[in-house]
């Protein structure tokens, strides 16, 4: 809800007001993902304009839905790994937004997870099994995990009756520490996904503000909010006549790192003033 309340002051201001110069009609999965085909389906039949979402597997919905009608992700990752453009400069079909970057930040996380924490050495990563773009990972950031001496796991949960063997499953692997992907499905379990890992006494770092907010120890990445609200602009172009093929991905280009101090105290960890210092934000 977060992102559709940024997204509709995007709107207001460029000038729209619902009612008077835009309708826009909604539609909400309610965090059952397996509701968004059929929602996706629901817009296509009413023919709007153009059709926006906040994330990148109703992106995918809206995608299998039309091909046709115009397609803005407010604040999406990977969307060319997924097929859903063909580049970011040239998206070439009926889809354009704003890539949050997630995989790309993976290497940055941990090198500030390690940073904050020196004691790390064993990391688990927790995917999302139906986010196909995380099937490369943590394969992806090997290399830093080698230079920064950490053994990196990954570990699956698709659904929040999942959660608890998943967390049994990291203890008994040895894990220390914790880096939750940075997914719609993670962010509307957030408050679940961080009272484990304090249970388990296992530091997070994650590429949401929102998972830091709930508990987790650290975060690093570009604030959805501001994403979504910067998608409004690709929304007014469309109505003024542009095309998604022609209309650049945009891409996430401010990450705050922000760090939450109550968590670090009830694990027992001291930041260091310098890094502090580097925090966009502290919670205290």
């Amino acid at each position: 809800m977060g992102c559709l309340v940024a997204f509709r002051r995007g709107l207001r201001d460029l000038g729209y007001v619902e009612g008077q110069n835009i309708t826009v009609a909604y539609r909400y999965a309610e965090g059952q993902r397996d509701r968004l085909s059929t929602l996706a389906a629901e817009l296509v039949r009413l023919t709007p304009d153009v059709l926006w979402t906040n994330s990148t597997p109703a992106a995918l919905a809206a995608k299998q839905a039309t091909t046709t009608i115009p397609i803005v992700v407010g604040s999406g990752g990977d969307l060319v790994e997924l097929g859903l453009v063909a580049s970011l400069a040239r998206p070439g079909g009926n889809l354009t937004g704003v890539d949050s970057r997630p995989l790309d930040l993976l290497g940055k996380q941990l090198e500030l997870f390690k940073e904050t924490v020196l004691t790390i050495s064993h990391v688990v990563v927790l995917v999302d099994p139906a986010a196909r773009a995380h099937d490369r990972v943590p394969s992806t950031i090997e290399v830093e995990a080698r230079v920064l001496g950490v053994q990196l796991q990954r570990v699956e949960a698709g659904a929040p009756d999942a959660f608890e063997a998943a967390f049994a499953t990291m203890v008994q692997g040895g894990a220390d520490a914790l880096m939750i992907m940075d997914t719609a499905f993670f962010v509307q379990h957030r408050q679940r996904l961080q009272e484990l890992a304090l249970r388990h006494r296992l530091p997070t770092m994650s590429g949401t503000r929102f998972h830091a907010e709930a508990g987790g120890l650290l975060a690093y990445g570009a604030f959805s909010l501001e994403l979504c609200q910067r998608s409004a602009v690709l929304v007014d172009k469309i109505l003024k006549g542009a095309k998604p093929a022609d209309l650049p991905v945009e891409r996430g280009d401010k990450f705050y790192l922000v760090v939450n101090l109550k968590t670090a105290a009830a694990l027992g960890l001291t930041i260091s003033p310098l890094f502090l210092g580097r925090a966009d934000e502290v919670l205290r």
